[in-house]
């Protein structure tokens, strides 16, 4: 991708699941030192205090987080990307592992990045989605805009939804093409075990992103009251 982080993807198949380091796996990396950021050496976020007056008129500040790549006139940080293989039987959902040093472990996530200028959300989630795992797809739906934690920081996002015919030839052997520094692992999980799928990546180790999470739980309530 091109305005996120310096991040080359390794694409591997479901039966990585199993959390073992192996050359070139995400699992290998760690952090190593961690030290105060001054706003001046920050390229990709930054810190504001801001003042306000609140419903009673009292005056209060807040402290908070924003990122620092949003294009001019974009009203949107990036896009997550819901992205869907088209299986008869069973649909399943392309899902990453990523090692994250804001956690220190390897994030189960769905494909996502930050938006170009001049660029929609729909663009930027079929060219993200193609640079990170190979997959083609095309757009069926996209969220209104969200927040990701307004209470900490101002970063948003839509969610785009994807649909991969596996019919095509180009998504039969999916080949990335990501930049230098970003090692990610693919993998599918069918729509229906989410959840508990979660549930055990969490037990090997494993962060869910909350976007995950968010997909999982909702799938779990309609199965539970049969939406």
């Amino acid at each position: 991708m091109t305005t996120k982080r310096p991040s080359i993807s390794k694409r591997s198949s479901t039966k990585h699941h199993k959390g073992k380091a192996t050359k070139m796996s995400v699992y290998i990396a760690e952090n190593t030192a961690s030290e105060p950021l001054s706003n001046e050496d920050a390229r990709w976020v930054g810190l504001k205090k801001i003042t306000y007056t609140d419903q009673t008129g009292v005056q209060r500040t807040w402290e908070s987080a924003e990122r620092l790549t949003r294009p001019k006139d974009a009203l949107i940080d990036g896009v997550g990307i819901v992205a869907i293989l088209a299986h008869s039987h069973s649909p399943k959902i392309v899902l990453q592992k990523q090692f994250r040093p804001p956690v220190n472990k390897v994030v189960i996530e769905v494909p996502a990045g930050l938006i170009d200028e001049g660029e929609t959300a729909e663009e930027c989630a079929v060219r993200e989605l193609r640079e990170e795992t190979g997959y083609v797809g095309v757009v069926t739906e996209t969220s209104p805009i969200m927040f990701n934690d307004p209470g900490f920081c101002n970063t948003n996002l839509k969610m785009v939804h994807v649909s991969i015919d596996m019919t095509l030839e180009e998504n039969k052997n999916p080949k990335p093409n990501l930049e230098p520094g970003e090692f990610i692992e693919t993998f599918t999980v069918e729509l229906k075990d989410l959840w508990k799928e979660c549930e055990r990546l969490e037990a090997q180790g494993h962060v869910i992103d909350a976007r995950v999470a968010t997909i999982a739980e909702g799938i779990l309530l309609a199965q539970r009251f049969k939406l």
